[in-house]
């Protein structure tokens, strides 16, 4: 059985950092590229990171762009999340989800997906 469980999550201020987990199991782990998605309520999931297995590419969306890292340890069968400089707009629950492809791809073609971890930003 798949589980993904994401951890780190919190309430920060404006200006702070937050560093996100997500633990896999069940799962070939280094034959899966790894995202973070993120949904506010009200707004649509967004794609706020992801990489890929083979060549640990990683790509960011551009509202995280110089702010965010991903980062994976694929002997622990987890990727992370560093986010730094957060914003009030970064508020939202954040979500782990895993891919058997070697690409970033739509949130519509992920296999698996943790139940995500809440990160509110204040001012």
């Amino acid at each position: 059985q798949v589980q993904l469980v994401e951890s780190g999550g919190g309430l920060v201020q404006a200006g702070g950092s937050l560093r996100l987990s997500c633990k896999a199991s069940g799962l070939n782990f280094e034959h899966y590229t790894m995202a973070w998605f993120r949904q506010a309520p009200g707004e649509e999931r967004e794609g706020v990171s992801c990489i890929n297995y083979r060549y640990e590419t990683a790509y960011y969306g551009d509202s995280v762009k110089g702010r965010f890292t991903i980062a994976r340890d694929n002997a622990a069968n987890t990727v992370y999340l560093q986010m730094n400089s957060l914003k009030l707009e970064d508020t939202a629950t954040y979500y782990c989800a895993a891919v058997v492809l070697n690409r970033c791809g739509g949130s519509d073609e992920y296999h698996y997906w943790g139940p995500g971890t809440q990160v509110t930003v204040s001012s």
